[in-house]
């Protein structure tokens, strides 16, 4: 898998993704990542891409020009699959979307930030909305980072254990049951005694019944979901 990511402060996502499971995951040559400084597409030699909003009001807004010159020349280039805007008012990340988005050869991302994008790029480019909560972020950097971890750890090859995405939170519409490790006991807490027994069809049964109930009692409303 490919993402390209269009970003005016493309150094806010170097971190993300030179260390842990995305490193891997690059290394093994499973996930492409991508940065581009916007301003690369300026419509001057000051490297403008914003511009004062019509109508007043506070805040910049990034042009049309610089991103549309970027989408076209980078969709040359490649056939992309998903060219999504990351902004608040999207629709939720949620695991199902991360699953779908995995299933996918190349996404180009583009960061909001300042005020945001001009709407007509939203209308004529962008084919996915994606929010990663009801909050606001200076930029859309750190939801990009988000979005691509949640993708790229779903890849497979990817994690060490291919099966340990499997049962993630979320996965089935179910939280994650308890986890424990050594010692067994630890100041008089004990583990379970079902994850000593080595009889692993009940082990199973244990898991998935600890996910149902700590779902229904911490996040009741995904049960309701399809």
């Amino acid at each position: 898998m490919r993402i390209d990511i269009l970003s005016v402060l493309p150094e806010l996502l170097e971190s993300p993704f030179q260390h842990s499971i995305m490193k891997r995951a690059q290394e093994k040559g499973l996930l492409e990542v991508k940065v581009h400084q916007l301003r690369k597409w300026a419509v001057n030699e000051y490297g403008q891409v914003d511009d004062y909003q019509y109508g007043g009001g506070a805040g910049m807004v990034i042009m049309c020009e610089p991103l549309a010159k970027a989408i076209e020349e980078l969709a040359a280039q490649r056939k992309y699959d998903e060219i999504v805007y990351l902004t608040p008012d999207g629709e939720t990340l949620n695991q199902k979307t991360a699953n779908t988005f995995s299933l996918k050869e190349n996404l180009l991302l583009i960061c909001g930030h300042y005020k945001g994008i001009d709407e007509r790029i939203r209308e004529h480019f962008v084919t996915k909305e994606i929010s990663i909560g009801d909050y606001v972020l200076s930029g859309g950097e750190l939801a990009a980072a988000v979005l691509v971890d949640t993708i790229g750890r779903l890849l497979p090859g990817v994690l060490n254990d291919e099966t340990s995405a499997l049962f993630d939170s979320f996965q089935d519409n179910l939280l994650a049951p308890p986890v424990y490790t050594r010692p067994e006991d630890f100041r008089g807490w004990k583990i379970p005694s079902v994850l000593k027994g080595g009889d692993h069809k009940k082990i199973e049964e244990w898991r998935h019944e600890q996910s149902i109930i700590r779902t229904k009692k911490r996040r009741p409303d995904i049960l309701k979901e399809d």
